[in-house]
C-alpha cells in the first residue's frame, strides 16, 4: 500500500507586506543615491585636469589611476597651505568642542538634579537666548573682543564655546533628567558630595550624549565663517573656511583644485562621525527616552 503526501499549492499571490518591504528599500535606496550624488561628483572632478572639468557630455575623471592622479591635492595641502589650514580647524573645534561639553555637562546637571531658587526662570531665560540672531550681538561681541586686545588670535573662536551653550544644556538636561534620582539619593546617603556625584556617576553614563554633543559643537565651529573672517587676519591663523574662501576668490577658475580643497575639509567629519556613530544613534535615542 503506497501513501501519498500531497503540499499545499501556492496561491499565487503576492504579499502585501513584502511588496511595502521593497518600495521602502527602493525609496530609500534613491534618497540615498541622491544624498551622496553631489559628494561624489565633488571627488571624481578631484581627479580631472583642468581641461576636463567642463567637458561635455561629462565623464568620469581622466587621471583615475594614471600617473598624478592625486597632483590637484598635493598642490592644494602643500602650495595652497591647506595642511596648516586644516590643522588650525581642528584645534579650534576640538577646543570649542571641550569647552561646551564642561559647560554644558555642568548646567544641564544643575537644571536636571539640583534644587535652587528660580531655576526654571533662569532655563527660560538661557532658552530665549537662542532666539536672538548672531547679527544682533557680533559687533558688541567684536568691540568686547578688541578691547580685550583679542583680535587676530583663537581666543574670539574658543573662549565664547566655554560659556554655556542654549542647546547643549538643554541637551544634557534632558539627558540627565532621565537618571534615577535613586542614584543621587543612595551616593549622597554615602556621603558624596554633589560634585562628585556628577563626576562619577553621571559623566559615566552620559557618554553617548556626550559624544553627540561633541560632534555636534564638532561640526558648528569646523563650518563656522563669520568669526574667523572678523577675528583672523594672519595667514598663518587661517581655518579651513577661510582658507576655502579665499581660494575661491584668488583660484576660483581651477575647479578640481578647489573641491580638492572641500574634500579635505569634509573628510574629518566624515571621520569622526563613522567612528563615533554608535554613540551617536545610542545618545539620540536615549536623550528622548523621557
Amino acid at each position: 500500500m503506497t501513501m501519498s503526501v500531497t503540499t499545499p499549492k501556492s496561491s499565487g499571490r503576492i504579499n502585501p507586506r513584502h511588496i511595502r518591504i521593497v518600495l521602502s528599500y527602493l525609496a530609500l535606496t534613491f534618497l540615498a543615491i541622491f544624498s551622496i550624488f553631489p559628494f561624489l561628483w565633488m571627488l571624481n572632478t578631484t581627479f580631472q585636469s583642468q581641461g576636463a572639468v567642463f567637458s561635455l557630455p561629462p565623464k568620469l575623471g581622466d587621471m583615475i589611476f594614471k600617473p598624478g592622479m592625486f597632483d590637484a591635492y598635493k598642490e592644494v595641502l602643500t602650495k595652497y597651505n591647506f595642511m596648516r589650514y586644516t590643522l588650525n580647524s581642528l584645534f579650534v573645534a576640538g577646543m570649542a568642542a571641550i569647552g561646551q561639553l564642561i559647560t554644558a555637562s555642568l548646567a544641564g546637571f544643575a537644571f536636571a538634579k539640583m534644587e535652587f531658587k528660580g531655576k526654571n526662570l533662569l532655563f527660560g531665560i538661557l532658552l530665549s537666548t537662542s532666539m536672538i540672531p548672531v547679527s544682533v550681538t557680533i559687533i558688541p561681541e567684536f568691540l568686547l573682543m578688541s578691547k580685550l586686545n583679542w583680535l587676530d588670535t583663537y581666543l574670539p573662536l574658543i573662549v565664547p564655546s566655554f560659556l554655556v551653550g542654549t542647546f547643549g544644556t538643554f541637551m544634557m538636561r534632558e539627558f540627565f533628567s532621565t537618571i534615577p534620582n535613586e542614584l543621587v539619593e543612595a551616593a549622597m546617603l554615602d556621603g558624596a558630595t554633589t560634585f562628585r556625584i556628577y563626576r562619577t556617576i553621571f559623566l559615566p553614563l552620559s557618554v553617548p550624549a556626550m559624544t553627540t554633543l561633541f560632534l555636534i559643537a564638532f561640526i558648528h565651529n569646523w563650518n563656522d565663517l563669520l568669526r574667523p573672517v572678523l577675528y583672523i587676519s594672519s595667514s598663518s591663523l587661517r581655518t579651513v573656511t577661510v582658507g576655502l574662501t579665499s581660494f575661491q576668490g584668488e583660484y576660483g577658475a581651477r575647479w578640481n583644485l578647489l573641491l580638492a580643497g572641500a574634500t579635505i575639509s569634509i573628510l574629518p567629519l566624515l571621520i569622526i562621525y563613522i567612528f563615533a556613530q554608535r554613540y551617536i544613534v545610542e545618545g539620540i535615542a536615549t536623550t528622548g527616552l523621557k
